[in-house]
């Protein structure tokens, strides 16, 4: 081989290496992008249930793509991204509720406006939707911690008790007994609030 074939082959090995990089390091912005669209608003609801607060919230989901992004060459061993991801968000939010060890708390109606359907509701509808809305969520900040998480990622993200004790770390048998414990709290919570009425 003459020097100047080494030199191009030399130069082809590295415009090769260039490419699959390029290549990897589109695919994995690609990747990226498919799971911000797909989970953000997911993850935030996640975020907004614990934190109350939509700043925080959002900042939580931020933190959790951060983290994705930094730890990114591990994507390709994920078995289910979703819970994945909400167990990432709900570590980041735990957090920091326990470093602020307040829990503020907002009755905001934009808020409540993000997640409620309002397509086809007059204002009247709206409003007593909004009102039914945040009295569900006071009730459910009246359980204890344990049954309260587990309520929100069934309720609110609909897990399964597999993933809710995946992301929880705990048994699916005591995800289920602390299921069962909240329903029978958020019941008879409501039914206490009708019979006020």
């Amino acid at each position: 081989m003459s020097t100047s074939q080494a030199i191009f082959a030399g130069w082809m090995e590295i415009a090769n290496t260039t490419v699959d990089d390029l290549a990897r390091a589109q695919a994995e912005e690609a990747t990226l992008e498919a799971l911000v669209s797909q989970y953000a608003s997911a993850l935030y609801r996640v975020a907004y249930s614990v934190l109350r607060n939509a700043a925080d919230a959002e900042d939580a989901v931020q933190e959790t793509f951060l983290r994705v992004l930094r730890h990114r060459d591990t994507l390709d061993e994920v078995r289910d991204q979703r819970v994945w991801l909400i167990r990432i968000v709900w570590n980041i939010v735990l957090d920091r509720k326990r470093r602020a060890k307040t829990r503020p708390e907002t009755d905001d109606l934009d808020e409540l406006a993000r997640v409620l359907p309002s397509a086809g509701l007059s204002a009247e509808q709206f409003a007593a939707a909004a009102q039914h809305h945040a009295h569900v969520l006071s009730c459910v900040d009246k359980l204890p911690t344990k049954e309260r998480q587990v309520l929100t990622l069934s309720a609110f993200e609909e897990l399964s008790s597999v993933e809710i004790a995946s992301v929880l770390g705990i048994t699916e048998s005591s995800v289920r007994s602390r299921l069962f414990r909240a329903r029978n709290l958020m019941a008879e919570m409501l039914d206490h609030a009708r019979s006020q009425r």
